[in-house]
């Protein structure tokens, strides 16, 4: 069997980090003899996951461009130079059989060498709307994994190959659950449960708006699993003190969420890449609240992709706060909508794409 030798670089989110993990986890498991060697930003939540999932990571200075402060960019070109000579060193050390690159800013550099060292080389999209880095690289790469379709208008037609984004393997199984998941939670599998996931760090307007709708949900039959991230969590208890018997429960952090996404009818959440990926293939209903703090609006175009389809519903980050309870507890109590809602995202799930991408990676390299 063949040793092969894979760098896999990028990260900056849990967006780009874990389809990161799961490709390399993915290619582990068909070849266990396989040496990969990650390359992420020095100062990025990768140098923290990625050892505790069981991989070497390397660190580069890189950082992204500073719009609001021009004269910073100078710093910025220096760490990029920088982080171009470590890149070099790091293929010339590790000669790797391709680079995959995940986005983020240190898939840059570590691709942008690569190719220029006659590495062959894969980039993951994992957003509707391609980011820069990605942009920038495809040019270099011989294929382009999209979770999207018409990104045509981005990339190169011929180099792009949908295979969606990867996604845990526990969400899979957690199907069918929906009583074991209620008992976790301690609720009730009479009443109808909504989920409210902001991110692993929390979203301000998603926690505020559940606050402003605490007095609606406590005159409903509904219950709630209200995930707030941990800058939030203090606020909100203290805000459900008031609503004695309100049927919510409610931490900074969910350890099940296979669990959490078994139990829910509904879900609310941002509209990261890898949250819309898992609930296409789990089929939930959802409620859409795009962050406008990531770059180009890419989530208001993940939610759109949905919504043009009839499979998601969305209500702007500036809207939320009024309206997102009201309508969340109107449309968990119709159930012709939530039945239409599960099927037309559902439609949408690419299964196995971890799996996917790796054939594509052994097709790159076999040539």
């Amino acid at each position: 069997m063949k040793n092969y030798r894979l760098i896999i670089s990028g990260g900056g989110t849990g967006g780009h980090i874990f389809p990161a993990i799961s490709i390399a986890n993915a290619f582990k498991a068909r070849f266990p003899e396989t040496e990969i060697l990650f390359v992420g930003a020095e100062d990025r939540m990768e140098m923290e996951r990625v050892p505790a999932a069981g991989y070497k990571i390397i660190g580069l200075p890189v950082s992204g461009f500073d719009r609001a402060h021009l004269l910073n960019n100078f710093r910025v070109i220096a760490r990029l130079g920088k982080s171009l000579l470590l890149a070099k060193k790091t293929i010339r050390d590790f000669k790797p059989d391709i680079a995959i690159g995940v986005g983020g800013y240190a898939s840059g550099p570590t691709l942008w060498m690569a190719s220029a060292l006659g590495v062959p080389a894969l980039i993951q999209e994992q957003n509707s709307y391609a980011g820069v880095t990605n942009k920038l690289l495809a040019r270099k790469v011989q294929k382009i994994c999209v979770a999207y379709e018409n990104m045509a208008r981005f990339f190169p037609k011929d180099k792009i190959v949908l295979t969606g984004n990867p996604v845990r393997a526990d969400l899979e199984e957690a199907r069918g659950k929906r009583e074991e998941a209620l008992a976790f939670f301690g609720l009730s599998p009479e009443r109808k449960t909504i989920l409210v996931v902001g991110g692993s760090l929390g979203a301000r307007t998603v926690n505020r708006s559940v606050e402003n709708g605490l007095d609606l949900l406590y005159r409903s039959d509904v219950q709630v699993i209200w995930q707030t991230g941990r800058y939030y969590y203090n606020e909100a208890s203290k805000r459900l003190k008031a609503y004695r018997g309100i049927q919510v429960w409610c931490s900074d952090f969910i350890t099940r969420m296979d669990y959490a996404y078994a139990a829910a009818d509904l879900v609310i959440s941002r509209a990261g890449a890898g949250s819309i990926s898992e609930l296409c293939l789990l089929g939930k209903p959802v409620i859409l609240v795009p962050s406008p703090n990531v770059a180009e609006d890419h989530q208001t175009k993940n939610a759109m992709a949905l919504v043009e389809r009839d499979a998601a519903l969305m209500i702007p980050d500036a809207e939320a706060e009024g309206r997102l309870m009201k309508e969340a507890l109107a449309t968990v109590a119709d159930e012709a909508r939530l039945r239409s809602l599960s099927q037309h995202i559902l439609s949408l799930a690419q299964p196995h794409s971890a799996d996917r991408i790796v054939d594509e990676i052994l097709k790159i390299i076999k040539k």
